[in-house]
């Protein structure tokens, strides 16, 4: 049996003298690699983390003491040490999930993985302790992988040390990284701490002196250890970022010598006020393919051959993020206006492409989606068009620098969303399906959703010539498939895919759904129901073809791969009712509650986005069994109870 395998929570860590400690963390370390390589994953965080989580669950009492990881990316080697052992299932449906999630551990707290948060929660966790007498409890926020780059680390740590009477103990995992290389001056400033030779110099020297005094000087440097580090961090000014936040400062530790993370905890424990312990660590740590990847030291991978660490998920067909980014270069060469800007996500937002043929016209903010859409709107009014990529979960972030410093100044700002829709096994943080439902509120805003690689290009070009407002573009995660070729296009740019001789259903798809669509109007036909297909493009405002070809069928159906509640179906349906168009909407979506990480798939098929079922649905619509009823059906008087349901 495995040293870890006697692991079921983190007391069984106490009895660990420090060469069993040692060997946990190689055995962490193996585990994590063997399995990961499997499931994919956030591996490269997860490696720099072992010693660092060991110590905190050594030093602090969960789920007694609560700890927050920010984000919950790290929190792997958490999860191992409060009894979930068995990664096998990783981010699958049913499986762990790839995030603290309180259903699963009582030792989690924080679901969101949305970064920069953590210090808000323990701020509120901390206050709320004090107040309610509970004082022999401590909170630990471990703050890494770029998420002080944010503007609420800040807002957070301006209260935390107006208040300097609480247990509260922030943990900053300094890897030098988020995706990759962590950008900025906040990264400037602990990079000179990560590799100052004149802390460096002190700590070995002092250490070697001790060493040649024996046993007993031995064992007295490591009792003031913590102590001498937070000498030679004040003697090098390392102490200088945090001095005007009146924090106790431990630092920099080596996050990788769990004996000297133990200490520094033990004396940020028992501080008795807010203390941050700065530990530095090597994303990748123990795994050299993690740590020779130039990208992001495997920041998150697929399925990947443990022993290289070469991929095993190989296709030919080109992925969404890849046709944008090379189509963003293409339209850069020929319009000098263009400039890029991503929160962090330079790589996988494809910005990176653009970034390599024009450094100086693209710009990573970090975590802090706020101020990118803001500079956006500012680059605008200097005369530039900004191209604002990000994650379409990471949108909501922004919604008030979109609304009131794009919007209301009517700047020409394209935001591309990427990884929309359902995304998958990284759960309910990262789906990115509120997109749809929050923008289209914003005024002057247009919105476009390609089906396809061809449209994705047509529409960024589009995009980038607005001038008078937002535009966005949205596309999901993962390959483009197939090109949807278009019947016929109308005259304000809407795309019918498919035409029948009769006008009974009109099929309007959002973006990708376009091929659900297509493979529902063909069950629909095969039940002599006919269905017109459409692909808007432009989903917001909805074209007026649009109005004019539901007044002309039986009943509308939307489909969209965001939230039904004010989505874009609503959205027609209050442009129908104002054009005085009578014909019934029904609206198919994904539900407004928070969607479990799973396979994509598997996702759809337990909401009923499937040909099949939207199929069955439809025509029971079209039969009169189910509301909405079709115009027409002739069958409002016959209860849904008792009409047998149609085979599609």
């Amino acid at each position: 049996m495995t040293l870890l395998e006697t692991i079921s929570g983190p007391r069984d860590l106490d009895s660990l003298d420090q060469e069993q400690l040692e060997q946990l963390a190689r055995e962490v370390r193996e585990y994590l690699v063997a399995s990961v390589s499997k499931t994919g994953g956030h591996l490269g965080p997860n490696l720099g983390v072992v010693e660092l989580t060991i110590a905190i669950h050594r030093v602090f009492d969960s789920p007694r003491d609560a700890i927050v990881f920010d984000t919950g990316h790290q929190s792997y080697v958490h999860k191992l040490l409060t009894g979930r052992r068995d990664l096998s299932t990783l981010r699958q449906t049913g499986g762990l999930a790839g995030y603290p999630q309180r259903s699963e551990s009582e030792h989690d707290i924080v679901e969101s993985s949305h970064a920069s948060s953590s210090l808000s929660w323990a701020d509120g966790i901390s206050k709320a302790f004090e107040m309610t007498g509970q004082d022999d409890r401590h909170v630990v926020a471990v703050v890494g992988d770029g998420a002080l780059t944010g503007g609420m680390t800040w807002e957070a740590l301006n209260n935390i040390s107006d208040d300097n009477t609480r247990r509260l103990v922030v943990v900053v995992n300094d890897n030098g990284r988020s995706y990759a290389p962590t950008i900025g001056g906040m990264a400037r400033f602990l990079n000179s701490v990560r590799t100052k030779q004149t802390y460096r110099a002190l700590h070995l020297s002092s250490r070697r002196a001790f060493d040649r005094m024996g046993g007993p000087a031995r064992a007295f440097y490591r009792g003031v250890r913590g102590g001498l580090h937070g000498f030679l961090s004040r003697f090098t000014n390392n102490e200088a970022l945090y001095s005007n936040l009146d924090i106790k400062y431990i630092g920099p530790i080596d996050g990788h010598d769990e004996r000297a993370m133990e200490e520094a905890l033990r004396q940020a424990k028992d501080y008795g006020a807010p203390v941050i312990v700065h530990a530095i660590t090597d994303k990748g740590r123990g795994y050299e393919p993690a740590r020779n990847d130039i990208a992001d030291q495997f920041h998150a991978v697929g399925q990947i051959d443990p022993e290289t660490g070469e991929s095993l998920e190989s296709t030919s067909a080109p992925s969404w993020t890849s046709v944008f980014a090379d189509e963003l270069v293409r339209l850069a060469e020929h319009n000098e206006r263009l400039v890029g800007i991503t929160a962090a996500m330079l790589r996988p937002t494809g910005l990176h492409r653009m970034a390599e043929r024009f450094p100086g016209r693209v710009f990573d903010v970090g975590i802090a989606e706020q101020h990118a859409a803001t500079s956006a709107a500012g680059l605008a009014f200097g005369g530039l068009h900004p191209v604002v990529a990000v994650y379409a979960t990471f949108i909501n972030r922004a919604f008030d620098q979109v609304l009131m410093d794009v919007a209301l100044h009517k700047a020409g700002v394209t935001f591309v969303l990427d990884r929309a829709g359902v995304t998958g096994p990284d759960g309910p943080s990262h789906h990115g399906v509120w997109d749809l439902s929050i923008l289209q509120v914003v005024p002057g805003i247009r919105i476009a959703a390609p089906r396809d690689s061809v449209r994705l290009a047509e529409e960024l070009a589009e995009a980038v010539v607005v001038e008078d407002g937002p535009t966005v573009l949205r596309f999901p995660k993962g390959t483009v498939g197939v090109d949807y070729e278009a019947v016929r296009r109308t005259r304000d740019g809407v795309d019918v895919l498919a035409e029948s001789g009769r006008r009974d259903v009109l099929l309007v798809t959002v973006g990708p759904m376009a091929g659900i669509g297509l493979e529902v109007a063909e069950r629909l036909e095969a039940q002599g129901i006919g269905a017109t297909v459409v692909d808007p493009r432009w989903v917001v405002p909805v074209p007026a073809s649009v109005v004019d070809l539901a007044r002309e069928h039986r009943i509308v159906v939307s489909l969209e791969d965001g939230i039904r509640v004010g989505g874009i179906g609503t959205r027609i349906r209050q442009d129908l009712r104002e054009a005085g168009v009578d014909t019934a909407v029904t609206e198919i979506g994904l539900p407004d509650e928070f969607l479990e990480h799973g396979s994509r798939s598997d996702i759809l098929e337990r909401v009923g986005l499937t040909p099949q079922h939207i199929a069955r649905d439809v025509t029971a619509m079209v039969l009169g069994s189910k509301l909405p009823h079709a115009r027409g059906a002739g069958l409002d008087t016959v209860s849904s109870d008792t009409r047998p349901q149609p085979r599609v």
